[in-house]
């Protein structure tokens, strides 16, 4: 198994900054954009930028046959995930390898049920700090991806074949030994730092200093540790202090996904935050009132979309 081909659905900030990684490391063609007509051309009109160059991908229409990629990489907000799915078809084969880096902890099941989880692998994107506006995208660091299957203690066939394009691309990733604790870890931070960010209308910098932001967003983050613990993923004072040193490393003028729709006027993915905190909080009978406040404060603010 040798990764040569990736695709990328989704040109947001993540899927633009990885895009433009990846373009600018292989042959166009071996590097594919997914996209509607009338997306591709609004892209070649406009162009794509990122960091102030324009790029002009290699667009590639959701019914177009051609040989499947190696590596299928969504980078779709989750309310598109569906049609995302829906659109990358001609894109997946038999030895097709998906990653998902959507925010959440749902998204790999649910495009596994289309594909298989035998394609899928474990995700989590941190550590990024990119924000885009219309058809420009600037960041300072892109983070890395952390993959693998749940349990890394030996490394599967498709774990290998990503970290070795990873390397050869000289792309930053890391491949965790539990991955389940790793994205539980990654969705306690979104969880604190979307909604923080976006319900204070700020930046990331506010949650870098002591404050009323960042005692929120710690309070909605020590409440996913505690629903952790009642499921068995178990996270702790460490996981916390880990995930508040990546927040150290963004740029703080940077804004997260959901203060980047709230500015955009677009609804946002509040539903798999507070939302899938507070649904489980209930189940488990764990009290989540920040996030409760944080969902009814969204909720209020999107009423003016």
């Amino acid at each position: 198994m040798k990764i040569r081909t990736i695709g990328i659905i989704g040109l947001g900030a993540l899927g633009t900054m990885y895009a433009t990684y990846f373009t600018d490391k292989l042959p166009k063609g071996d590097v594919r954009v997914i996209a509607t007509q009338s997306r591709i051309r609004k892209y070649e009109g406009t162009g794509i930028y990122s960091n102030g160059k324009r790029y002009d991908f290699n667009y590639v229409l959701p019914e177009s046959q051609q040989q499947p990629v190696d590596l299928l990489l969504f980078c779709v907000k989750f309310n598109q995930l569906e049609q995302a799915i829906e659109d990358a078809k001609h894109q997946v084969g038999e030895h097709t390898t998906i990653l998902s880096a959507l925010n959440g902890i749902s998204s790999e099941e649910i495009i596994g049920k289309t594909f298989g989880m035998e394609k899928m692998l474990y995700c989590v994107a941190q550590g990024m700090d990119a924000v885009k506006i219309g058809n420009k995208a600037i960041y300072q660091n892109m983070g890395m991806l952390s993959f693998g299957e749940k349990d890394n203690s030996s490394w599967s066939d498709k774990v290998t074949a990503v970290a070795q394009f990873f390397d050869l691309m000289n792309f930053p990733y890391e491949v965790p030994l539990n991955m389940e604790h790793r994205m539980w870890g990654k969705f306690m931070l979104n969880t604190g730092v979307n909604q923080t960010v976006a319900v204070f209308s700020t930046n990331y910098g506010a949650i870098q200093v002591e404050g009323e932001p960042r005692n929120v967003m710690i309070a909605a983050m020590k409440e996913v540790i505690t629903l952790s613990q009642k499921i068995g993923i178990n996270l702790g004072q460490d996981d916390l202090e880990y995930w508040l040193h990546v927040l150290e490393t963004l740029n703080p003028l940077g804004m997260p996904s959901m203060r980047q729709d709230m500015v955009a006027k677009r609804r946002t993915e509040v539903g798999l935050f507070s939302g899938t905190t507070i649904a489980l909080g209930k189940r488990y009978q764990v009290p989540t009132p920040v996030n409760e406040w944080l969902y009814q404060k969204v909720q209020e603010m999107e009423t003016d979309f």
